[in-house]
């Protein structure tokens, strides 16, 4: 017997068709989309009766563009839902223009009927916005986490690929979408058939919601050196007060010297200058992302002073962190 037929003969027939309803938020990550809906279509291969379907909808049930500036057609507005259906939140670029006042208050009403609701890449911010991850534990992409966990300190933000608490179900992005719905297969109708619609996508690593979302240290920076990698990510995980270059080097066990000839050879950098473009990168993002003033976010990436902030965020980026906050002003009312 083929494999097809041994999972379509152990699946329930007279299993009800669930419905996925995903919300096109304008600028969607199409990845993030495709990759959900494709789960669901391989899913439906193996029964008469298909095991799931599912509508499109959004603000004003037209047209919308998501990522690659490829336009869809919605098959509704934002309708009243069935308690038994399952919301999927579809954000990606500007997601603080895609979340309007509709957004939200549609959502905050579907979400009274107790129906399950999910986000995709930058959605989770969608769902934070409206109430629904309080207490809960969720994920968003690497690059928004930043500014998430200083608008949302309620919401436990977890670095995995996927999150499900309850009824709420969050993913950091791009492919991570195809491991939470392998999941949600997998809970629905077994392993064995989340398994075969992982092989007819050649998607030969698939992640648990204890994987990380980011690249390893070493895989990212291009070297694979414990001690550097070690003090990367202590640098990492302490921006707001950094640590010094004697600390870092004591807690590895070598001198700040040997720590100097480390960063020096492998990332043609002092330690002081590496730690300074983290803590910019992560300036930048909260500028670019958050309302937060600018001396909130000097403070936040463990500048004492706006002078100091400044001057450090010119020199780097060749502009001040209140024109960069300017040029985002007026990116987002265009």
């Amino acid at each position: 017997m083929s494999q097809v037929k041994r999972i379509s003969n152990t699946l329930d027939q007279n299993a009800k068709t669930r419905r996925f309803v995903f919300v096109l938020l304008e600028n969607f990550t199409l990845l993030s989309f495709a990759s959900a809906l494709d789960c669901l279509r391989l899913a439906n291969r193996h029964t008469t009766t298909p095991l799931y379907e599912w509508k499109l909808i959004g603000e004003g049930g037209d047209m919308v563009t998501c990522s690659t500036d490829t336009t869809f057609k919605l098959d509704d507005d934002l309708i009243d839902l069935h308690r038994d259906d399952t919301v999927i939140l579809c954000g990606g670029l500007d997601i603080q223009s895609a979340t309007t006042k509709k957004v939200l208050a549609w959502l905050r009403r579907e979400a009274r009927k107790g129906i399950r609701i999910g986000g995709l890449c930058t959605a989770a911010y969608v769902m934070a916005k409206a109430g629904l991850l309080d207490g809960k534990r969720a994920t968003i992409h690497w690059e928004n986490q930043d500014s998430f966990a200083e608008e949302f300190p309620e919401v436990e933000l977890s670095k995995s690929v996927f999150a499900i608490d309850g009824t709420r179900m969050t993913t950091a992005g791009g492919t991570s979408s195809i491991d939470m719905f392998l999941q949600v297969i997998a809970d629905d109708h077994g392993e064995e058939l989340a398994n075969w619609v992982a092989d007819q996508q050649i998607y030969s690593s698939i992640r648990t919601d204890q994987d990380t979302q980011r690249l390893s240290v070493p895989t990212r920076i291009g070297v694979r050196h414990p001690k550097l990698s070690q003090v990367i990510q202590m640098m990492e995980q302490n921006i707001e007060e950094p640590i010094s270059p004697s600390i870092l080097a004591k807690d590895v066990g070598m001198s700040t010297r040997q720590l100097e000839r480390l960063f020096r050879r492998y990332l043609n950098r002092s330690p002081k200058r590496y730690y300074m473009e983290l803590r910019l990168q992560k300036a930048r993002n909260l500028l670019m992302q958050t309302d937060m003033s600018v001396i909130n976010v000097a403070l936040a990436c463990g500048f004492a002073s706006p002078s100091h902030f400044s001057k450090c965020y010119r020199a780097h980026y060749d502009t001040t962190p209140y024109r960069e906050r300017g040029t985002q002003a007026t990116r987002l009312s265009i």
